[in-house]
């Protein structure tokens, strides 16, 4: 990627207050253009993909969720997911962060995969701003 020459013009339709945000952050690290900061965040955003699809094996860890709890019926979807794993989840923690702000952190444990289609799931709700999933193997 880093050795690509040829690049390819796209335009994306943004929020306005998560456009604004990112130039805020693009401002405060330095970068010269909104085009590099873009690149670098598909950059990360590719690179935490590989490190989520290498996960494999029996694992033990941790999902962590912040998602808008005012979003039409995505309480209800969240709830549906999680049920449909009731043997990998092994509990959760529900935090009203703010008024519309809710973070959620899931135990997890069970095979890598599967562990990983949980994220996965949860990660394409509308609604659902940040996920992150940290993850160790086990080991008997």
């Amino acid at each position: 990627m880093a050795g690509d020459t040829e690049l390819s013009r796209i335009g994306i339709s943004l929020p306005k207050n998560l456009l604004d945000k990112f130039d805020e952050i693009l401002e405060l690290r330095g970068y010269s253009s909104r085009s590099e900061g873009i690149r670098d965040s598909i950059r990360n955003y590719i690179t935490h993909y590989q490190w989520i699809s290498d996960v494999k094996g029996e694992r033990q860890g941790v999902i962590t969720m912040v998602y808008d709890h005012e979003q039409r019926g995505l309480l209800q979807t969240l709830i549906d997911i999680q049920h449909q794993y009731t043997s990998n989840i092994q509990a959760s923690l529900h935090s009203h962060v703010t008024h519309e702000k809710c973070l959620e952190v899931i135990l997890v444990r069970g095979d890598g995969a599967v562990i990983k289609d949980i994220t996965e799931k949860l990660m394409a709700q509308k609604g659902v701003e940040a996920v992150k999933l940290t993850t160790i193997p086990i080991e008997d």
